[in-house]
């Protein structure tokens, strides 16, 4: 006779950080954070729902003094269907989980035999992050339990950001013992019958970097959001001492507030609204701007990034004379953000989220809970939001007018604004509550438990090395753009070897020039990013600053010096404030007037550290000395610890011709035959293809055979 209760019983796997069903420490160390509010809530919201017989959080068991003394209890009820297990593992302290790995074995041992011992096996066993994806693997191929999993990072994009940072590969390997992570999150993808992730954009830029990928593997499921904290107004909150204390500078501070909530991260893109307002008279005679950009006592002592938002932002609010008309608190506590939501929407006010990318969108979904309507970026989760919600609108964010036109549509109607600010409302209850996370989510796992729909795999072709040996750099202009038939084909083609391959783009263009121009040619975002001529680097995903970079090439870099010495310089114009940077000087050159040659022995005589570039025979850039493609280049193959031998360089201009000599297989499209680069045509490594832009570079990597031996045929011969 069978007892067990009619329903699923599902295992969640949580195992490092602290975790109860009360009181949760979260922010008390790294391991402390999202993931362990998720799986709790999770759980609780999975015990709800009759068709669930038993949830099983199961976590570690930690006897430490320097912890709650909760965590060291095996068992903790938490419903009549709910209950936290806590396994024994390793020490008995508490330790972080990069410290875990030698103790997961002998996790799965114990967690197999207590559920051996009950004699009550779960129906599915659902992994968080790759420490419980291990553990969750090696059960499924012992119980023969289907596993799901959520990897909540991964270890090849986690690796990718630390490489922005002044971590090495062997500090990042030595700190956070990376190789061991990525062969985990390997395996349980091996392992696993289905991956939830939270966007689609998560699972084809992320998920897409492992061998074992597999779309059909993969189904998005919005996490929840608490909707105790996020409401719309209850009546009074423009009453309240904090919004006095927010709009007390505002000259009319009964307007509408257009909010934007942000940390002070360039890639949050927070001057374009800004631009946006301060160029629309319209908008500003209908609303305030409140930009609530994290906490800060002194602008000189946050980092570079934050100090260069902040200073774009402040110059662009002079630049339009928006005092009295935008706000930008110092201070505010996590605590008052729910209010703040509520008190743009008792204005009658939008909230703004114009980041270049956003892989989710938890602000927007609070936003709208809290019945604001939503203006926001088409890159990302947002997309996925409005088009369940029908609460605002999408806007290009590198295109400040769409910004405002879309703010005027909601400003300027009261009925629009009531319909979305209410459809905002009963959506999010309806998608992003975490009733209905955990019935889609159900209705994922339901099938899988009951046998109905396994996955079937596809054969595997694991790559010999753990991160990818080889990269393909090109510039923008006159390579990749040109002949969007043949840029079809080579996009492809990278996209089938992105495994083994790292795709750079190296420009002169600024960051929002270049991404302008890669989002009309339907190029994706590269792994590295390289612009302002090689003065900026960014990391994907979501174009992280290399600050390192930017501090190794600040040395003796004067630009207020140069541009006073290059005022008068005949045959020289500045070009618009578009094109320069931190970085970058930027000029118009007429070569019959401006010898370029004079222009260094100047600068160099007024003993100016710089290098000076031109390309296309009319664009004159001044950087500093250490700064140019090819320097830029270099520090980025020695970060992915990807040898020169192995990097190929399509060359588009003489600004790249740094980058294509020495080391690197290198080559010259045929539109660029006869101009900048053609001295370069007696040069070792540098293949003159025939065909122009992207197919002349499909036509250099088959030459090279860049994807395999990965060598020039020509030194072949000669040897």
């Amino acid at each position: 006779m069978n007892d067990k209760p009619a329903g699923l019983a599902i295992a969640l796997l949580s195992i490092h950080g602290l975790i109860r069903g009360k009181k949760l420490e979260l922010g008390r160390d790294a391991d402390t954070g999202g993931q362990t509010l998720y799986v709790v809530e999770l759980a609780q919201a999975l015990a709800n729902l009759p068709q669930v017989a038993r949830v099983d959080l199961i976590t570690r068991r930690i006897v430490d003094v320097a912890v709650d003394a909760d965590y060291a209890e095996p068992s903790e009820a938490l419903s009549d269907k709910l209950r936290i297990l806590r396994i024994d593992a390793g020490p008995d302290g508490y330790i972080p989980k990069e410290k875990l790995w030698d103790h997961l074995d002998g996790f799965a041992d114990n967690l197999a035999n207590l559920f051996r011992e009950s004699n009550s096996l779960p129906d599915i066993i659902h992994s968080h992050y790759a420490d419980a994806g291990y553990v969750g693997s090696h059960l499924a191929k012992l119980l023969g339990i289907p596993l799901i999993h959520t990897g909540h990072s991964l270890g090849r994009v986690k690796r990718s950001r630390f490489l922005a940072t002044a971590l090495t590969a062997d500090e990042i390997e030595d700190r956070f013992n990376m190789n061991r992570r990525i062969e985990a999150e390997e395996m349980t993808l091996a392992a696993a019958q289905r991956v939830i992730t939270s966007t689609h954009q998560e699972i084809e830029d992320q998920y897409e970097l492992y061998d074992h990928y597999q779309p059909e593997q993969m189904r998005v499921v919005p996490p929840g959001t608490d909707f105790k904290q996020f409401m719309p107004p209850q009546g009074g909150e423009l009453e309240t001492p904090l919004c006095a204390e927010l709009v007390q500078h505002l000259k009319r501070p009964e307007m509408p507030l257009i909010l934007a909530l942000s940390r002070p991260d360039k890639r949050k893109n927070i001057a374009a609204l800004v631009e946006a307002y301060g160029q629309s008279e319209p908008l500003q005679q209908l609303a305030n701007l409140m930009i609530i950009a994290g906490n800060r006592e002194d602008i000189d002592d946050l980092d570079e990034g934050a100090q260069e938002v902040f200073h774009d932002l402040l110059v662009a609010i002079d630049r339009y004379d928006l005092y009295g008309k935008v706000v930008m608190p110092k201070h505010h506590q996590r605590d008052q953000v729910p209010l703040i939501y509520r008190i743009a929407a008792a204005s009658g006010g939008v909230f703004v989220n114009p980041a270049l990318t956003e892989p989710f969108g938890l602000t927007l979904i609070e936003a709208a809970a809290s019945g604001l309507p939503l203006v926001a970026t088409e890159d990302g989760g947002p997309r996925d939001i409005i088009g369940n919600c029908h609460n605002g609108f999408l806007i290009d964010p590198l295109e400040p007018a769409t910004i405002a036109a879309a703010l005027l549509k909601l400003l300027g109607d009261k009925k629009l604004w009531q319909s979305y600010s209410e459809n905002g409302l009963q959506c999010v209850r309806k998608n992003y509550s975490w009733d209905a996370h955990a019935r889609r989510y159900l209705a994922v796992i339901k099938p899988i438990a009951q046998r109905s729909e396994l996955l079937v795999r596809k054969p595997v072709l694991r790559r010999t090395a753990l991160y990818r040996d080889r990269a393909v750099v090109s510039d923008l202009d006159q390579n990749l753009i040109g002949n969007d038939a043949s840029l079809k084909q080579l996009i492809d083609v990278l996209r089938q070897q992105r495994q083994s391959t790292q795709f750079i783009i190296a420009t002169g263009r600024r960051l929002d020039s270049a991404l302008k121009v890669m989002k009309k040619h339907g190029i994706p975002e590269p792994d590295v990013l390289v612009s302002s001529g090689g003065t900026e680097i960014y990391h994907a995903p979501e174009l992280i600053a290399d600050l390192v970079w930017a501090r190794h090439i600040d040395y003796q870099w004067s630009p207020h010096q140069v541009k006073v010495i290059l005022a008068d310089f005949p045959g020289l114009k500045a070009q618009p404030k578009l094109e320069q940077s931190r970085f970058k000087l930027s000029y118009y050159i007429d070569p019959e007037l401006a010898d370029i040659e004079e222009i260094k022995t100047l600068l160099h005589q007024e003993e100016q550290a710089v290098h000076v570039q031109m390309a296309f025979g009319q664009y004159l850039d001044i950087l500093p000395l250490r700064a140019s493609k090819g320097m830029a280049l270099r520090y980025v193959a020695q970060r992915l610890n990807i040898p020169l031998e192995a990097v190929f360089v399509a060359g588009g201009s003489g600004a790249d011709e740094d980058m294509m000599r020495g080391n690197p297989l290198a080559a010259v499209v045929a539109n660029r035959h006869h101009e900048e680069l053609s001295q370069l045509v007696d040069v070792e490594r540098i293949y003159f293809s025939n065909r122009p832009n992207a197919a002349g570079i499909l036509e250099a990597l088959e030459y090279y055979d860049f994807f395999g031996a990965c060598k020039d045929p020509r030194e072949i011969a000669y040897s």
